[in-house]
Order: structure tokens, then C-alpha cells, then sequence
């Protein structure tokens, strides 16, 4: 009894570890951050906003990581992908909700 107990729960963690991670946020939402949190200053979608530095794709572009790492910690995101991107981008301090949904948004900003 105890073996199946213990193959049971073995399988219940590799189940966990074996279906890949999704999204947690809701990509209307942060459509709805991009704009409370005023990104067109420096961003573009669509046409809409600073055409300097345009987010048009970036879903295809970046993993969710490196998106959510572009919002949180802007400088780091910066020195990895080599930018020199003037003014640099700044760090918000935003909420996990709000950032799980601005990722959510900017990946489904496809090509």
C-alpha cells in the first residue's frame, strides 16, 4: 500500500514539472496597465504612441521572461540585450497581477 502511495505522488510531481507554464494574466487587462501606466510615452503599438521604440511583434520576439524582466528590472533586460536605447527604460512598481497581465498583453503582440 505504501508503494502506491508513494508511486502516486512520484507521478503527481512529475506531472506537475511536466506541463509547461502558461501566461497567468489576462492580456485585455494589461492592454488596460499599457494605458493607466501611460507606455505610449515612450512605446509604440500600432502606430500609436513613440514611434522611437515600437512593441509591435515583441511577442514573437521575447519569452514571457524577458518580457516580465523588461518591466521589472529594465536595466538588467538592457545590459543583456546590449541596448542603448536613450532615455533608458525605467522600473515601474507595478503589482504581480499587473505585471502577469502586461506580459500577458505584450505577448500577444505577434507579427
Amino acid at each position: 500500500m505504501k508503494r502506491l502511495v508513494l508511486i502516486g505522488v512520484l507521478a503527481a510531481v512529475a506531472l506537475v514539472f511536466a506541463v509547461p507554464t502558461f501566461a497567468q494574466g489576462n492580456a485585455a487587462e494589461g492592454e488596460k496597465v499599457y494605458a493607466r501606466e501611460k507606455c505610449s510615452m515612450c512605446h509604440a503599438i500600432a502606430g500609436k504612441g513613440n514611434a522611437k521604440n515600437p512593441l509591435d511583434g515583441v511577442g514573437s520576439k521575447l519569452k514571457a521572461e524577458e518580457i516580465r524582466e523588461w518591466i521589472t528590472t529594465p536595466k538588467v533586460a538592457a545590459e543583456k540585450a546590449k541596448s542603448t536605447a536613450k532615455p533608458p527604460m525605467i522600473a515601474k512598481k507595478l503589482s504581480k497581477e499587473d505585471v502577469d497581465n502586461l506580459v500577458a498583453y505584450m505577448e500577444s503582440l505577434k507579427k
